[in-house]
């Protein structure tokens, strides 16, 4: 296990190689490998661990009874999921986590995090910080994809979308961590229409694109 890669993950920020090691094994925590389009966690269950991608991708997503996907986020290397539901015992997931690729993960129990840290022995006071920090920086995540998808018109929830991530990367041209499937899921959009809707924008002069890449052109703001 690469202690230097986990201590510079967003829940053991500010611990060093040997701390988090130490953490760790006071912590009992474990790794998993799943492979490609398995289920790390599904919904209707309880879980009691946080997850940490340490390699590979893990999407979010919500299916609903008619085979609908709607993805709600990515989880990649060093970042972590499922701490909502794992701070709360017994509440069951209503999303499902699946390893998009070869994932490894490393799993950390939450219950036992609050059960050392109030008997008062060691240092667990920043593993508590780092995990509200973690939760608040979610839930920002999750007011995002409401205002991306707020618009009742396919454009609306593109515009949202690229223009965001143009100010994220500090770039009229950018490039998306979505495939077009992927994208149509997370602004809750059919593929096909999703796809005419790019070629439109295309044609009207805002946009140039090719696969994940995109160029925003300077009339882009007419679109609104």
């Amino acid at each position: 296990m690469d202690f230097s890669l986990i201590s510079q993950t967003s829940l053991f920020r500010g611990y060093t190689p040997s701390e988090t090691e130490e953490l760790l094994r006071r912590l009992r925590a474990s790794t998993r490998r799943f492979v490609r389009d398995s289920a790390v966690y599904t919904a209707g269950k309880p879980v009691s661990n946080i997850g940490i991608v340490l390699s590979g991708t893990a999407q979010i997503e919500n299916n609903d009874i008619w085979g609908n996907t709607s993805i709600l986020g990515l989880v990649k290397p060093g970042e972590v999921f499922a701490e909502a539901y794992a701070c709360v015992p017994g509440e069951p997931m209503m999303v499902d986590v699946i390893a998009t690729e070869d994932t490894e993960i490393l799993f950390v129990n939450v219950p036992e995090i609050f059960r050392l840290a109030s008997s008062g022995k060691g240092n667990y006071t920043r593993l508590i910080q780092n995990l509200v920090i973690i939760s608040a920086r979610k839930n920002l995540t999750l007011s995002r994809r409401i205002l991306h998808t707020s618009s009742k018109k396919i454009r609306g929830r593109l515009l949202s979308y690229l223009s965001y991530q143009a100010e994220l990367q500090g770039s009229n041209r950018i490039e998306i961590p979505l495939n077009r499937q992927q994208l149509a899921d997370y602004l809750s959009l059919d593929r096909s229409a999703l796809s005419k809707e790019l070629s439109r924008m295309k044609s009207d002069g805002l946009i140039d694109y090719h696969k994940n890449i995109f160029t925003l052109h300077h009339t882009f703001t007419k679109g609104f």
